[in-house]
């Protein structure tokens, strides 16, 4: 495979952000996935969203796991820090720079596989303790890397690019995230960019487990008719809770109905997207509320998108452990072993 590097060069009237970074500033290497790919749509999403907020890049530290998905951290924020873990173990490797150093900005990058199956436990501890990161599941319901088994994450009886029908029951993680303790849970697709970078913002403001699950098709094993994760089928069956609004470049879309009714809308293209307005009384801060939306549109076959809940009370791992403010490469050696009269202190409120 050959392909161009990007250029160095930034033309001198680029528009800045508040800290005077590009969005190039922001960007990586060039994409080796798949023409069409949603994961590149995610990228694409977060660079945005760093950019529109003003995150200083040396500040980011993104982590990952293995899969295609895993691959992503690579296309963006190259100023960043970055680590590419083992699969299924980038939560606990997270949480551990996350506690060595509370001033970084983390964001985890994973996959359905990634963290669905071999990273579960990881997931699931991540998330009930609370530990201050954006974790963002590009989900596409299938390996892509080793040619398209279904995932934990695939819908009972979707279709396989070979016709074959999934027999087991999925995992809903925005679900679980919910029953787990993440404080931000939200639900995107790939496909929505005017959506998707809005809940990223709002999950990097967010103090504590931010979790949002985007929808992103395998354009090679798992965007064909039969599949639930394919453009055509998100298309059809989104149910937005908050309102959405679309760029196109032709004449504008306009519907108005009532809230808590649903709305069949014509795109340009054909195509017809499903909305559902979420009801004035609907408190997303209720996570019972929240649950009972999830399983009621899960019923129906339609995939809710938008913030699905959010504790803005929460409080991080660091709060509840009463950690060090400082980053812990910082302490001096008198603050880290403060000598054998401070250890059998400890030891004696333990006896």
């Amino acid at each position: 495979m050959s392909y161009l590097a990007k250029p160095k060069f930034q033309h001198p009237a680029l528009e800045a952000n508040a800290l005077g970074f590009t969005h190039r500033d922001y960007e990586g290497a060039i994409s080796t996935l798949c023409a069409g790919c949603g994961h590149d749509s995610i990228s694409a999403a977060i660079i945005r969203a760093c950019y529109e907020l003003s995150l200083p890049p040396h500040r980011i530290a993104k982590l990952s796991g293995i899969g295609c998905s895993s691959k992503t951290p690579t296309y963006m924020l190259g100023q960043s820090h970055g680590f590419n873990s083992v699969h299924g173990r980038m939560p606990s490797v997270l949480t551990g720079a996350n506690l060595a150093n509370r001033e970084l900005i983390y964001l985890g990058v994973s996959g359905d596989g990634d963290t669905a199956s071999i990273g579960l436990g990881q997931f699931a501890h991540a998330m009930r303790r609370g530990v201050d990161m954006v974790y963002i599941v590009e989900n596409n319901g299938v390996y892509g890397l080793t040619k398209g088994q279904f995932s934990a994450t695939s819908d009972k009886g979707s279709k396989s690019k070979k016709g074959v029908d999934n027999p087991d029951s999925p995992i809903d993680l925005v679900a679980l995230a919910l029953q787990l303790g993440a404080t931000f849970v939200a639900r995107g697709f790939s496909g929505d960019k005017a959506q998707l970078v809005p809940l990223i913002k709002a999950a990097f403001e967010h103090r504590g487990a931010a979790f949002i699950d985007v929808i992103s098709p395998c354009v090679a094993f798992n965007n064909h008719e039969g599949s639930t994760k394919s453009f055509d089928y998100v298309r059809e069956h989104n149910i937005a809770l908050n309102s959405l609004d679309f760029i196109t470049g032709r004449a504008p879309i306009e519907v108005d109905y009532a809230e808590g009714e649903s709305e069949v809308v014509a795109m340009h293209d054909g195509s017809a997207i499903r909305f559902h307005k979420l009801a004035s009384d609907h408190d997303w801060r209720d996570k019972s509320a929240a649950l009972a939306v999830l399983e009621k549109h899960g019923i129906e076959g339609e995939i809710v998108t938008g913030l699905i809940y959010l504790n803005d009370e929460a409080v991080d791992l660091h709060e509840r452990l009463k950690t060090t403010s400082r980053p812990l490469n910082v302490l001096a050696e008198s603050e880290l072993c403060p000598g054998s009269k401070a250890l059998e202190a400890i030891n004696a409120s333990l006896r």
